[in-house]
This record gives C-alpha cells, sequence and structure tokens, in this order.
C-alpha cells in the first residue's frame, strides 16, 4: 500500500472515532481505545473525543474517554473545555463525571462556571461550588 492510502485511511478512521464520540458510541470507541488508539485524539478545531462526547451529552462515553486517559481539562482551539461545552448545553450528568474526574471549572474561555452563570444554569452553579 502506497503512503497516501494508507494516510486516507488513517483519516478516515479518525473521522469515524469522532462522530462515534459525538453519537455516544461507547461500544465503537471501547474498542479501539482498549487496542491503542490514544485517548487525546481530536478534530481539525482540537476538539477532543471526550470534549465531543460531553457537548452532545454522552456521559457512559465521557465516563469511558476518562477511563482510558482523557483529560479533562483539555482545551480545543478556541480554548474551550468539556466541562465549559456540558454547562453550555445543560448536560448535568456529563458535569457530574467531569467534576468527579478533576476538571477544573475555572479552567478555559470562557470557565465553567462563567459559563453556568452567563447562561443562568443554576443547577450546575451549585455543582461549581
Amino acid at each position: 500500500m502506497n503512503g497516501a492510502g494508507h494516510d486516507e485511511e488513517t483519516l478516515a478512521l479518525a473521522h469515524r472515532l469522532l462522530d462515534a464520540a459525538r453519537q455516544g458510541d461507547s461500544a465503537l470507541l471501547e474498542s479501539y481505545l482498549a487496542a491503542g488508539v490514544p485517548a487525546a485524539l481530536t478534530s481539525a478545531a482540537g476538539d477532543s473525543l471526550l470534549m465531543l462526547a460531553a457537548y452532545h451529552g454522552h456521559a457512559d462515553t465521557v465516563r469511558l474517554i476518562l477511563k482510558h486517559g482523557g483529560d479533562a481539562n483539555a482545551a480545543n482551539d478556541r480554548g474551550q473545555t468539556p466541562l465549559a461545552g456540558a454547562v453550555f448545553k445543560g448536560y448535568t450528568d456529563v458535569v457530574k463525571v467531569l467534576t468527579g474526574a478533576g476538571a477544573d471549572p475555572d479552567a478555559g474561555n470562557p470557565s465553567a462556571r462563567e459559563a453556568a452563570r452567563m447562561f443562568a444554569r443554576d443547577d450546575i452553579q451549585a455543582l461549581l461550588a
């Protein structure tokens, strides 16, 4: 196989895994993460598997990615963290998983704490106290 074909296959797999994170496909992600795919895999915009799973409200998938070494505080290229994404979307269950894993509510721009205030997510503000 030539190098270009291998690169295309690698890119296609990366897109498939990023889509799996968006969709909460924990079974697919588990098989690849267990086989050694890095939990720190990111999209072209710097969105990690963890960021995508958190932003789309998949608490079990977030838990899985964290188990495989996902960084709860890794910001994307815009300075947004998975916790801030979950706060913005109002996913309390994801917020609980991330804070339980040590996610910093003051990291990123805006931070999760700032996002909770901006969007009047009083229930989540209490979780970040």
